[in-house]
């Protein structure tokens, strides 16, 4: 199985209210020797979390205890720029298994859901109900329902439905990236060539 399987997922979020988020500034260029998944996190906004000692900036989102959660709600048109898949890896690494926003970068969107990541897209509107919320109170609850496809902020009746390709949604439902759905259709496929002319 390539990540855990995604089916609701109900949690608190942490807000980036920044339009034009590029895939560099999500993991900056000089990280990318790695060719595995892992150690990502550790970098992930890197140049906005630290200054240039290495010490944490107090004031970015991701270093304000205030707010935690396994949901990341960005500004339009996140995940931009370059099409570099180490960008979806170190959202997924750092913890996250989903990210809101109006917009999303198309190759962006794409690495989310082969590794684990639910990209949820929602209406401008809708986004600004959401940073409403956690600004209000940062321990707001949503609720994000794979199958039904739709995001609620727990305790209103606050509900939006999102699109997803539908082979991605089988993907997410069973934790399989792309080798893992052929795996799975093995015997379909072997069957399929031995019964077919040559």
């Amino acid at each position: 199985m390539a990540y855990d399987k995604f089916s609701v997922l109900r949690s608190t979020a942490v807000p980036l209210p920044i339009e034009n988020v590029d895939t560099d500034q999500i993991i900056p260029a000089r990280f990318l020797k790695a060719t595995e998944r892992k150690g990502f996190g550790d970098n992930l906004f890197r140049d906005w979390r630290y200054n240039p000692d290495n010490t944490p900036k107090e004031h970015f989102v991701l270093n304000n205890p205030i707010y935690s959660g396994k949901i990341l709600v960005g500004g339009k048109n996140f995940g931009s720029g370059s099409s570099r898949e180490h960008a979806a890896w170190a959202v997924y690494d750092f913890g996250f298994r989903c990210v809101i926003s109006s917009f999303f970068a198309d190759i962006f969107r794409n690495n989310c859901l082969n590794i684990g990541v639910l990209p949820v897209q929602v209406s401008e509107e809708f986004l600004e109900v959401i940073f409403k919320a956690i600004e209000s109170d940062p321990k707001t609850e949503f609720e994000i329902d794979l199958p039904r496809q739709t995001i609620s902020i727990v305790g209103t009746e606050a509900t939006y439905t999102f699109d997803i390709n539908t082979y991605k949604k089988e993907n997410m439902l069973n934790g399989f990236d792309d080798i893992d759905y052929l795996l799975n259709i093995k015997d379909e496929i072997e069957y399929f060539a031995k019964s077919s002319p040559l």
